[in-house]
């Protein structure tokens, strides 16, 4: 189960942290946000490096659909509604400067990674009047955004959302091509960070400013990010066969597929889930069965899928860590949308490293005013509850259920993985109990 990125780009290796050293600053996590923190810190000549648990855009970023966009589902109307239009054009801007600094880049630097303008729709085939509203919204939050009633899905559409001049690109080959601009060290565990010290596996290294890009933070307090974010998988199949869209796709109705050409293939996206609630698997089928339906005699070439940390209010947390640890910066909460934010977080990060001013931070302070969608704080207590009470009581099965060990909730497996997946917050581990992804620090036990 390997993305079509990973499969195609094979990213030089690094050697481990070679021992205990002092920098200016240290950034947790070698993905696409991490990378271009430490890119514009080093072009500012703030001695920076970058630890990294396993190689180079290993996590999440490997294992994304690659769109940089600003349309990040029926999210305007909602800002404008509960936060205010000035917040709502904070994230736009942030957003769709982050596409053009994505273009910026690779132009300067010549960098071959398929990077390709395209419009993005959001659609329904149910459902007109929220499409209408977020497409007025959107251009309140001074987007070039429209209604559309016609477009190239395979379809018919009750409507669509329309954003000019997206972007979609291939994630690792642009990363490959940025991780030579800063030093990284690879295969360095950090397990612990205790004021300005960050404890590896490899030594120690010592930073006045930390920053955790790490997908979700693992440090509990401060922060409490585990209480304010939960995480959730996809899935995508890379298809062979089906029509090519000059436009990228997502839907608002409950199948919530997205749709975007790579080459002469498509991506099919969705099957989404809260992580540790997919006891009974089958999502790829769904996607299949799909595929099937609209493009008959397709072939799959490939699938895999993506974990995304999903905050309380819909709004990434980028920013200063704590109020009680002020050297200590974080990205996280990206939602589906890593790759725009990642560009953004950077900027918005670097800009309070550097005492420059951000217009935009504030909206995706982490100290920001709360603001939870009702839906997912009640969802996230439910959850949580249930898997940190779960240990209590025998498992009713004849194996041994493990328990997470960043905060003991009880494994649910994941047989579309085959992986022991935390309904809490998301880490995951291996059939044998191997750590695979955060907040977990370690490998769970088992029997």
């Amino acid at each position: 189960m390997e993305s079509i990125w990973t499969a195609e780009t094979k990213i030089r290796e690094r050697e481990a942290l070679p021992g205990d050293m002092e920098v200016d600053a240290v950034v947790i996590g070698a993905g696409m946000a991490g990378v271009l923190s430490a890119y514009y810190l080093h072009k500012e000549g703030v001695r920076t490096v970058v630890l990294e648990a396993d190689r180079i855009g290993s996590g999440q970023t490997k294992n994304t659909t690659a769109k940089i966009t600003s349309q990040h589902g029926i999210l305007y109307d909602r800002i404008i509604q509960t936060m205010g239009t000035r917040k709502a054009f904070a994230y736009a801007w942030a957003n769709e400067e982050a596409i053009d600094e994505y273009e910026r880049l690779i132009l300067e630097k010549g960098i071959d990674c398929d990077f390709t303008r395209c419009p993005s729709y959001l659609y329904s085939r149910t459902k007109e009047n929220p499409l209408r509203r977020e497409a007025v919204a959107a251009a309140k939050a001074g987007i070039n955004a429209s209604f559309e009633t016609e477009c190239e899905l395979p379809f018919a559409v009750a409507g669509a959302v329309r954003f000019e001049k997206q972007a979609r690109f291939d994630p690792l080959k642009f990363l490959a091509a940025m991780a030579e601009e800063v030093t990284v060290y690879e295969k360095t565990r950090v397990h612990r960070v205790v004021d300005n010290r960050v404890e590896t596996d490899r030594g120690c290294v010592t930073a006045r400013h930390i920053i955790f890009a790490s997908h979700f933070p693992f440090v509990n307090v401060p922060g409490f990010y585990f209480a304010r974010m939960y995480q959730e998988r996809s899935y995508v199949v890379a298809l062979e066969g089906a029509e090519k869209m000059e436009g990228m796709y997502m839907g608002i109705d409950r199948d919530r597929l997205s749709f975007r050409s790579q080459g002469d293939l498509l991506l099919l996206g969705g099957a989404r889930h809260r992580t540790g609630a997919n006891r009974r698997g089958g999502q790829y089928e769904i996607l299949r069965s799909q595929a099937q339906e609209l493009y008959p005699g397709c072939r799959e070439t490939a699938h895999w899928s993506a974990q995304d940390c999903m905050t309380l209010d819909g709004l990434p947390y980028v920013g200063r860590f704590s109020e009680r640890r002020p050297g200590w910066y974080v990205a996280t909460g990206f939602g589906k949308w890593g790759m725009s934010m990642s560009m953004a977080s950077a900027g918005i990060i670097s800009a309070l490293i550097l005492e420059k001013k951000s217009p935009v931070a504030y909206a995706f302070s982490p100290q920001r005013e709360f603001s939870p969608r009702m839906d997912r704080l009640f969802s996230h207590v439910v959850y949580t509850l249930q898997g940190m009470t779960k240990h209590l009581l025998p498992s009713g099965k004849k194996v041994f259920v493990p328990n997470c060990p960043h905060m003991g909730c009880r494994l649910e497996w994941n047989p579309e993985e085959e992986t022991w997946d935390c309904p809490c917050h998301g880490s995951r581990f291996d059939r044998e109990g191997r750590l695979i992804d955060d907040p977990a620090k370690k490998d769970c036990r088992r029997r």
